[in-house]
């Protein structure tokens, strides 16, 4: 692939909308757009070659504000510490959690009071695929 080749495959995916430069309280009327305009793709994506997106599903993250269905930004060029949501291969099936680790133990921690933590052990092939960095959602 030529490289103009891959500028032409790239904007295929290339999001531009209007940025006004004022910030808007909610429940004020909303200004048109002025002249700036913000590409998603370089605001929510800092790392392209290592930045991927997967769907989430279940309750299991809500108080994280992660529903069922929403679009995670996914970075695996982050590396993930200590309260970090992740996404995690566990027996090789994802899932998304919050990253804890006390002294010498490793839990995954889901953000609803209805899931217990779930401590990996040894006898778990666990893998972090990358930090969710942004989640996309519809109101």
């Amino acid at each position: 692939m030529k490289a103009t080749d891959k500028k032409q495959v790239d904007q295929r995916y290339s999001f531009e909308a209007p940025l006004h430069h004022a910030k808007v309280p909610a429940g004020l009327q909303v200004f048109p757009a002025q002249g700036s305009v913000l590409d998603l793709n370089t605001h929510l994506v800092h790392h392209p070659e290592a930045t991927f997106l997967v769907r989430a599903c279940g309750e299991s993250m809500i108080e994280r504000g992660i529903y069922d269905g929403d679009i995670l930004i996914v970075d695996r060029a982050i590396i993930p510490v200590e309260g970090d949501v992740v996404i995690a291969s566990l027996d090789g099936e994802l899932t998304v959690k919050t990253l804890e680790i006390k002294g010498d133990r490793t839990y995954l921690v889901a953000a609803n009071k209805k899931f217990l933590p779930l401590e990996i052990t040894p006898f778990i092939q666990f893998q972090i695929w990358g930090v969710v960095v942004h989640v996309i959602h519809a109101l």
